[in-house]
């Protein structure tokens, strides 16, 4: 089962896939509308496959805008959509970049990815 992992932001969207029971960091979109994001998502859907998209839904005001772009992009794919906690995400992949060595500007520009891995992982760990 090839799942991809969705970290969303307003102007950026961090990518994870999980292919098995490893969740890893795919890249990060930088947006300036959203069919553009929907565009590179759906891209890679359609190439890698996927079976299932998770969004993480964080807490207050973004968690209802990150579930929001979730119900969009369902009406836009052919794949089903799940939802899973992604709270702390962000600080966890942090924490976990640093201990792994790696550099402050790769750590900067692929947060969200890390982030998205993370929660993907959780999920992963909870439901497969």
């Amino acid at each position: 089962m090839v799942l991809l992992g969705i970290d969303y932001g307003q102007r950026k969207i961090g990518l994870a896939t999980a292919h098995g029971r490893l969740a890893e960091p795919y890249k990060v979109i930088r947006y300036k509308a959203e069919e553009e994001a929907f565009r590179q998502i759906l891209r890679f859907v359609d190439l890698e496959k996927v079976d299932k998209i998770v969004v993480g839904i964080s807490e207050g005001k973004s968690a209802g805008e990150a579930r929001a772009f979730g119900e969009r992009l369902s009406h836009a794919v052919d794949v089903p959509v799940a939802y899973a906690d992604e709270t702390l995400s962000t600080q966890t992949a942090q924490s976990l970049s640093i201990e792994a060595g790696i550099g402050r500007a790769k750590r900067k520009s692929l947060e969200d990815a890390f982030a998205a891995a993370v929660m993907l992982q959780l999920f992963v760990d909870e439901n497969v």
